[in-house]
């Protein structure tokens, strides 16, 4: 959540820290916020590191420096960088290299021990770093032996490759490492690779084994299998060897110092001037470059999906999988791009409004054409993540029909571009176009699916939460001293008061809780999902370092500091514990033992102040026992919330079970009765008559035209992605999919998908979450309590 974005925070912070009119004033000022700091342990001498090894930048250590400085002046907890924050620190950074410790060894970790109590001194001093400069010492020091593990685990496995005869027929099983001790020697470790490449192999060939035949799985190895499976595995490795190795030492800082930052808590980070720009561009909704998803195919910068109206789709000369070998800006010569990291390439790529880029390009399928392509670039949006609607139209159950209204809010998003050249572009503003055009419609009650919504603007909460109520408080915001100011939205009319439901997960966090808690707490709105929200109820800055740098050119990145916390209007925090729902549907998002701000390391605690002035309605609280009891009926005998309810199963056993099995036979068996049971679920659901409804599709764009756009029924929305095996009807690259996955054995794992066409995309949270409304609506009128404003 972010409170403001501003080059210069520096007057709303709680030390007097001016910017540096010279490096007179800035060491004068650094140096005498050392009290308190103690070297208690000796601090190591830095190791010889080997000539052709990673080294900071000639900014890094003064970045280092002023990056520590502002997390120990400005974070909301106060906390100096001292042996406290430095073991978190150390502990931080070795988890963000191997966090399946099949890397370093115990002997590596006894070496680098002298480091965990002494970041501190080593970053702002006393000591070394009293020149206003961090020693980088144990980050490179440390990501040294890392490259070093990795190139000889490379070395290992493609030499295994070559000899591993590859039988599956034991009980031998891979293990989930995370939090297993790291490895007393190289023998250990070997073991420990021979696992994870024999693994790997079987993942491999099991994955070209299935295929389905009318429902059932058959085993249907092609000639020459375990040549191809080697190829692409040696392909693998020595890929992911050449990302490795071919980092700049950017790459070392940004992962050195989000470990320094995640040291105080989860949502403080530092980014490079890249990482900040994408940043910009999410919060934006929109970039200047030529319209283009791209994706890494093993060193080829590759066309992954074209942003519709932009350049590169206007040109019609670009197409997916093609792949961009070279780029020139404007009249200069073309820089060969492949082999380079994917962020440096999109760097290239983009650029200032009206500036051209010329792109050489090899053409998909077989890349041996080649083609120069001039783009001018342009102010892309992205319209793909902006708020949209639909009307649902559909029986009464009385011989007539009715509409309800969904409105998909997927961010809070709000332009942060300082330069005046992006678009202004702000959710609440196309919030407010939908719902006047649902309400044009007249639809009947509203749901508001806020579920996968990261957050984004406070101000943005503030106003949409405006839309909803009469004035009053809608969150209450503390700073470190105590000082608590509560934000209100205005006192007019809402512009929608009717029936209201709004939808939840674990995903739905930051601005989205507030929001959501807000609505809660005026009792405006029935709240259902998940057994709560993410629970990230804190506000960050951005701190731009550029000011700090004293004669550095280069854009030295920001750092997204936590400065305050949120209350609700009733007083309680949305931190650690988030919004829990007025009714919990069933769903495998409340049992991922990685979601949540209580899964992640070093959270702020949950407490509660005094309750703010507000008025709240009594729309939701009599109707919630007959509204529970009417969705516990339902949820209890549907088929879907069955369906629900196996997943669950499937995904708490694999949580208990953290192995994987390396028996191909028990593994095959396992993928069969999984797509057995798949099979009988879609065909279950394909025998069902289609329902009688008809939905038109609302964008920003389309709500502010006459009329409605040609609606289409349920068959409409027949979506014919594979889905994952794991979570019945969600896609193969859900979040907790890929993480039950993963986290039976700590692996990274592609799952298994089936290759039948799907029956339209099923969604039991969001039907139930429609029928609630229905009864709501129903008790509404029948209580005479609330008026559809039409």
């Amino acid at each position: 959540m972010l409170s403001q974005i501003v080059p210069n925070m520096m007057s709303k912070f709680r030390k007097l820290w001016p910017l540096p009119v010279g490096a007179v004033a800035g060491l004068v000022l650094w140096a005498g916020c050392q009290t308190g700091r103690m070297a208690s342990t000796p601090v190591p001498e830095s190791p010889v590191l080997a000539t052709n090894t990673l080294r900071p930048s000639a900014d890094a250590p003064r970045i280092a420096y002023v990056a520590a400085r502002l997390l120990e002046n400005y974070h909301y907890s106060e906390h100096a960088l001292d042996k406290e924050i430095s073991a978190k620190f150390f502990d931080d950074y070795i988890d963000s290299l191997d966090s399946q410790h099949e890397y370093f060894l115990q002997s590596d970790l006894a070496e680098f021990g002298p480091y965990r109590t002494n970041l501190d001194t080593l970053t702002v001093g006393p000591g070394p770093a009293a020149n206003m400069a961090a020693d980088l010492t144990p980050a490179f020091h440390i990501y040294e032996r890392f490259q070093e593990r990795f190139q000889q685990r490379v070395a290992f496995a493609t030499e295994l490759l070559k000899t591993e005869k590859f039988k599956f027929n034991t009980d031998e099983q891979v293990v989930d490492r995370h939090h297993a001790p790291f490895a007393k020697d190289m023998d250990e470790l070997r073991k420990l690779w021979r696992q994870r490449v024999r693994a790997e192999y079987l993942q491999n060939k099991i994955s070209r084994e299935f295929s389905e035949t009318n429902g059932l799985v058959t085993i249907n190895l092609p000639p020459g299998a375990n040549t191809n499976i080697i190829a692409e595995m040696e392909k693998h490795y020595h890929w992911s060897e050449h990302l490795l190795t071919n980092q700049d030492s950017d790459i070392v800082l940004q992962v050195y110092l989000n470990a320094l930052a995640h040291a105080y808590d989860p949502h403080s980070d530092y980014m490079s001037g890249p990482k900040a720009q994408d940043f910009s561009i999410s919060m934006n909704l929109s970039l200047f470059g030529i319209g283009a998803q791209l994706h890494d195919d093993f060193g080829y910068c590759t066309i992954f999906s074209l942003v519709p109206g932009g350049p590169a789709a206007r040109s019609k000369e670009l197409k997916e999988n093609d792949r961009i070998v070279a780029v020139a800006q404007s009249n200069q010569p073309p820089v060969k791009v492949v082999d380079m990291e994917l962020e440096k390439v999109v760097q290239q790529i983009r650029g200032g409004k009206g500036t051209e880029v010329r792109l050489t390009v090899a053409e998909a399928p077989d890349f041996t054409k080649h083609k120069v392509i001039s783009l001018v670039r342009e102010e892309v949006k992205l319209e793909d993540s902006e708020a949209k609607a639909k009307i649902i139209d559909m029986p009464d159950g009385h011989g007539g029909r009715t509409r309800i209204g969904v409105l998909d809010l997927p961010s809070f998003y709000a332009t942060l571009d300082q330069t005046g050249k992006a678009s202004p572009k702000f959710a609440s503003a196309d919030v407010a176009k939908l719902l006047k055009k649902l309400k044009q419609e007249h639809v009947a009650g509203l749901v508001v699916d806020m579920r996968f919504d990261p957050g984004g603007s406070l101000e943005e909460a503030i106003k949409i939460t405006g839309l909803f109520i009469k004035g009053g408080p809608v969150v209450q915001v503390r700073q470190f001293d105590g000082q608590v100011t509560v934000e209100s939205c205005g006192d007019g009319e809402p512009l929608y008061g009717g029936p209201l439901v709004v939808m939840i997960n674990r995903f739905s966090a930051s601005a989205a809780e507030i929001a959501a808690a807000a609505l809660q707490d005026y009792g405006r709105a029935v709240i259902v999902g998940d057994i709560s929200t993410h629970g990230k109820g804190t506000v960050q800055s951005l701190n731009y370092l550029k000011p700090w740098m004293l004669t550095s050119t280069n854009d030295p990145g920001q750092m997204k500091i936590t400065i305050k916390k949120f209350y609700r209007v009733s007083g309680a925090s949305t931190q650690l514990k988030g919004v829990m729902p007025d009714i919990v549907l069933p769903d495998l998002y409340s049992y991922s033992p990685q979601l949540g701000e209580s899964n992640q390391d070093n959270p702020m605690p949950w407490d509660t102040i005094q309750a703010a002035k507000y008025a709240p309605t009594n729309l939701v609280k009599p109707y919630l026992p007959e509204l529970q009891a009417l969705s516990d009926a339902r949820v209890l005998t549907n088929k879907d919330f069955d369906y629900v309810r196996h997943d669950i199963d499937v995904y708490k056993r694999l949580q208990v079970d953290r192995t994987a099995t390396l028996n191909e036979d028990q593994a095959i068996k396992e993928r069969e009765d999984e797509a057995k049971w798949l099979h009988a679920r879609d065909e279950e659901r394909r025998k069902r008559p289609d329902p009688d409804i008809k939905i038109y599709e609302l964008t920003v764009k389309n709500a502010t035209e006459p009329g409605l756009p040609e609606p289409h029924n349920w068959l409409g929305m027949t979506n014919n992605a594979p889905v994952a095996a794991v979570n019945g009807g969600m896609p193969a690259t859900d979040p907790v999919v890929v993480a039950a996955a993963k986290n039976k054995a700590g692996m990274e794992t592609k799952p298994w998908v089936s290759s039948e066409p799907k029956s339209p995309p099923f969604d039991p949270l969001m039907d139930e979450s429609e029928r609630i409304l229905e009864d709501y609506i129903s008790l509404l009128q029948k209580g005479g309590s609330l008026t559809v404003i039409p």
